[in-house]
């Protein structure tokens, strides 16, 4: 039995990879969080590691507060970079495989065509650069890894748009959201679930791949949607990004190719909108979490 080591077990994918875990008896997996697997100190990673010993590594821990990096820059490159290129040697000194999930931020969003894996990243973020450095520290370290870079994650788990977005609905009467950032969402369990079946294949075929649902949509598109399948009424306003500054600067077009993860492993992306839908009705029969 293969003994799986999953980081950041308490996010949003580390969670939604628990809830498919009941499907996958054939793996042994260990999850673990920041208290008892820190990503922003070396040899505790390094001891860690050691005592587990696992086969595959998961690694959904990130540094993702993407304004307070721009602050933070030491503590989001320790976790975001360094505890990767500490993971990936590792990984490849006892054989382990590793799973990095990377962002679509290391673009710098003027694309007008969906990115593919072997377009320039260009990062405009502490954190878009922090990640690209893990994905480089991670292939250098490990070149028999596993990255796949995903968007706009949600899930019924944690704090995220949809979440916020059903809680503003309910509390105010109109809401402003950007029309002229472009990429596509992802479900956490569609993620999760592309994840573990990777691993249960028997190909490996190292390298950085692309996932996220299916579709090109704005946030106030996604906002709209939001309110739709949720029955709101609140009024939806679509501004630009430049009416609502934040420290970070955004990719304005981060749309995901997904052809090379469809190819390889024969894995078709989910539409955003019913992904969305099945969310929702989850987070609503668990009276929200």
């Amino acid at each position: 039995m293969k003994k799986i080591l999953v980081t950041g077990a308490n996010g949003q994918l580390g969670s939604e990879i628990k809830e498919l875990a009941v499907n996958y008896p054939n793996f042994d997996f260990i999850f673990t969080d920041i208290d008892d697997f820190p990503l922003d100190k070396a040899q505790e990673i390094i001891t860690n590691f050691n005592r587990i010993q696992p086969d595959i590594v998961i690694n959904c821990a990130a540094y993702t507060a993407v304004d307070k990096a721009e602050q933070d820059q030491e503590v989001a490159d320790a976790i975001n970079h360094r505890a990767i290129a500490t993971l990936a040697t590792l990984c490849h000194d006892s054989g382990a495989k590793l799973v990095h999930v990377s962002t679509d931020y290391v673009f710098d969003g003027t694309s007008a065509i969906a990115y593919k894996e072997e377009d320039q990243p260009n990062p405009k973020s502490v954190y878009g650069v922090t990640k690209l450095a893990g994905e480089t520290a991670c292939l250098k370290n490990c070149p028999e890894s596993i990255i796949i870079r995903t968007a706009w994650v949600y899930s019924e788990f944690g704090n995220n748009f949809v979440k916020t977005m059903l809680r503003l609905m309910t509390e105010r009467d109109t809401l402003s959201v950007v029309n002229d950032q472009i990429g596509s969402p992802t479900y956490a369990v569609d993620l999760a679930q592309v994840i573990l079946t990777i691993l249960d294949n028997s190909k490996w075929e190292p390298g950085i791949y692309h996932y996220s649902n299916a579709g090109a949509i704005s946030w106030y598109d996604f906002a709209l949607d939001i309110k739709e399948i949720g029955n709101k009424s609140c009024d939806i306003k679509g501004i630009p990004a430049s009416a609502y500054p934040t420290p970070a600067e955004r990719p304005a077009y981060s749309l995901l190719d997904k052809s090379k993860i469809t190819a390889v492993y024969g894995i078709e992306p989910v539409d955003y909108k019913i992904s969305l839908k099945k969310m929702m009705n989850r987070l609503k029969v668990a009276g929200g979490r």
